[in-house]
């Protein structure tokens, strides 16, 4: 079978659950075509080569650059037509999920989201998704002869042996400028390290007692090079920007790191990240539930605990 995969780019660099993307597809088949959108130097799409692409696609337009859903699906239905592609792998993402529902639509494809495991294909094509925020798994066989195939974060590990991928030049027949959706303006979210994007996160919650005290959290994030979030009662409370929220109803998290300060874990808030390789909580609550999700669990007064850590870390970096 013949696989392709969107590949997503921030700041001229293809994004880290998009190269998982594309080390999944490999396992798939040997040869994997990507198509990426927007502005990137040839370095930075042979990332997606050593991560097990063969070939890619590159629309550079600029007006490709503005996110929009319908001319990013009519470009890759395309591009899956042209490369006689039957399965379209893509990241879940705040961009990808959208994609992925208005691609399957197009290509009258069969749509698995939230997988985690590579196809089983000794009779037809079944995936193991995440179900019900992770707390379950479900067998799905897609019976349709395409598929499009959404990869949860973290569900696939990076190749990085993968070799030297072909790139080339890729025009869709329509123009991002011409459908009737239109993007007017963008405002991104700006820091040292973006939170959806983070290797390494810090969260604090209610145990913190006010804003004021923020800054032992910021001191930690600058620490380890993370970025800093928080539980949905301290963005309600104004104690920190929505944007920071994480959870259910916040920006979902996945990554290799994330640190709870102060947080007791609601079910709400695990659903956000429980996708993270690795879960340490500090909390003087020994009856917390996040330390049953926890890996590592420090339970003591965090006003105490989390200067000594930070002092600690800056002490091996030094």
């Amino acid at each position: 079978m013949s696989v392709l995969v969107f590949i997503e780019i921030s700041e001229g660099i293809v994004k880290k659950t998009s190269l998982e993307a594309v080390s999944y597809a490999s396992g798939i088949d040997s040869a994997v075509t990507a198509i990426a959108f927007g502005q990137a130097d040839e370095a930075a799409l042979q990332s997606a080569g050593a991560a097990g692409a063969t070939k890619i696609l590159h629309v550079s337009d600029a007006k490709y650059n503005e996110g929009n859903i319908q001319a990013y699906a009519s470009a890759i239905a395309k591009a899956a037509a042209n490369e006689s592609a039957d399965t379209v792998v893509l990241a879940n993402s705040s961009l990808g999920d959208p994609v992925a529902a208005r691609l399957a639509i197009k290509m009258n494809a069969s749509l698995a989201s939230q997988v985690v495991e590579l196809p089983d294909t000794s009779n037809g094509f079944t995936v193991k998704r995440s179900i019900y925020t992770g707390k379950a798994f479900a067998h799905v066989d897609l019976t349709e002869g395409k598929r499009v195939i959404g990869i949860k974060k973290n569900a696939a590990s990076i190749k990085e042996d993968g070799g030297t991928a072909t790139i080339e030049a890729f025009t869709p027949d329509d123009q991002a400028g011409d459908f009737k959706v239109k993007i007017l303006s963008q405002e991104k979210a700006t820091g040292d390290v973006l939170l959806p994007e983070a290797e390494i996160v810090v969260s604090g919650g209610r145990g913190l007692k006010g804003p004021e005290n923020w800054g032992m959290i910021e001191d930690l994030a600058k620490t380890l090079g993370a970025a800093t979030a928080c539980s949905k009662p301290v963005s309600d409370m104004d104690w920190r920007p929505h944007h920071e929220h994480v959870g259910q109803t916040g920006i979902k998290v996945a990554p290799s790191l994330y640190i709870a300060v102060g947080i007791s874990g609601a079910i709400q808030h695990l659903a956000g990240v429980n996708a993270s390789k690795v879960i340490v909580v500090i909390n003087k609550d020994e009856e917390a539930p996040f330390f049953k999700a926890a890996d590592y669990g420090i339970v003591g007064d965090a006003f105490e605990v989390v200067p000594k850590l930070t002092e600690a870390l800056k002490a091996i970096n030094s």
